[in-house]
């Protein structure tokens, strides 16, 4: 490959979700493999998923950012086909990879779907897209490097997307409460094992930070959700439903949710944000909305397009290293 022509695809690599009713369970399996979760965890999990359909909307999503961001960067001038791998359900990585490879690309440019790094936000992928490399040499095909593009947490587009979607559900509040309305910021939770060693924590405040102050806003805090595993193990703190009530029955007039933690909608938002949150916060009498996360909203597409636009002018000048799947 050309020095003027560093890349010439670009990979999203995001969670993926169940299709439909009988891919719930497998999904599920795929998603814990390794993890230590009770079973009956594991089919509350399930009910969740099932309640929707047994389909999560992740999938349809990120198909519609991979098309938004190819047509973007075809308006850059940049001939970069835009392909999306799965981690744990289709299409899976290792599939994505071997069409990629034997359509004949060979440097890609990777983009994580999830702006906050933790091992199981970023670091598995990334060991997930080496595996998925090691089975195509194995299988005798060409190997598909990828070059994966900078942290987004703190990017401005990244930033003004939450902030208007923020902006837009403060505006479905009672007017009366807009003003004394606080933002609660959402992230999945992380057992403090992995959080302590990673910036997860610090990214996620970063990027709330920036919209509220984007926003004007003082009043604002981060909280967690959609914990799993065993109850003794201890995960990032106040759970979401936990933290609504306490501060309810401390006068708090109401909520604007915001799940910054979460690129897309998927069954987490849906049912611990929209089901779960929202049933409580009724029950109590807490007014509150939850705003949109970034998903396929043009101006987070903005923000991708211009992530491998940066990355393919940088390594234009100075190529990627042979990196081996290897290694």
């Amino acid at each position: 490959m050309s020095q003027d022509r560093p890349f010439d695809a670009v990979l999203i690599v995001a969670f993926g979700g169940p299709l439909g009713p009988a891919h719930v369970r497998p999904f599920l399996a795929n998603v814990l493999r390794g993890r230590r979760v009770p079973p009956h965890r594991v089919e509350e999990v399930a009910a969740n998923y099932e309640l929707f359909g047994g389909v999560s909307p992740l999938t349809e999503i990120t198909q519609r950012q991979a098309a938004g961001l190819e047509q973007r960067l075809r308006e850059a001038g940049l001939n970069l086909p835009v392909y999306v791998g799965m981690r744990n359900w289709h299409p899976f990585l290792a599939d994505t990879l071997r069409e990629m490879s034997e359509r004949g690309h060979r440097r890609a440019i990777g983009l994580i779907a999830a702006a906050h790094h933790s091992y199981s936000s970023c670091q598995q992928y990334k060991e997930n897209v080496r595996d998925a490399r090691r089975e195509l040499l194995a299988r005798g095909l060409a190997d598909v490097s990828v070059t994966y593009v900078d942290s987004w947490y703190d990017h401005p587009l990244f930033i003004e997307t939450i902030a208007r979607h923020v902006s837009g559900a403060i505006d479905r509040l009672d007017p009366a409460l807009r003003p004394a309305a606080r933002l609660v910021f959402t992230g999945h939770s992380l057992p403090r094992s992995l959080a302590d060693k990673c910036r997860y924590v610090e990214q996620l405040t970063t990027s709330a930070r920036l919209v509220a102050e984007q926003l004007g806003r003082t009043d604002w805090t981060l909280v967690y959700q959609s914990r799993s595993g065993l109850p003794t193990d201890p995960w990032l703190e106040p759970d979401i439903c936990d933290y609504l009530r306490t501060e309810h029955d401390k006068g708090l007039p109401a909520a604007v949710v915001v799940p910054i933690g979460f690129v897309c909608d998927h069954i987490e938002v849906l049912f611990d944000l929209d089901t779960q949150a929202a049933r409580l916060c009724r029950e109590i009498g807490l007014p509150m909305v939850r705003a949109e996360t970034a998903g396929d909203d043009p101006l987070f597409i903005d923000m991708m397009a211009d992530l491998v636009r940066q990355t393919y002018e940088r390594f234009r000048v100075f190529p990627p290293l042979p990196i081996t799947a290897g290694s």
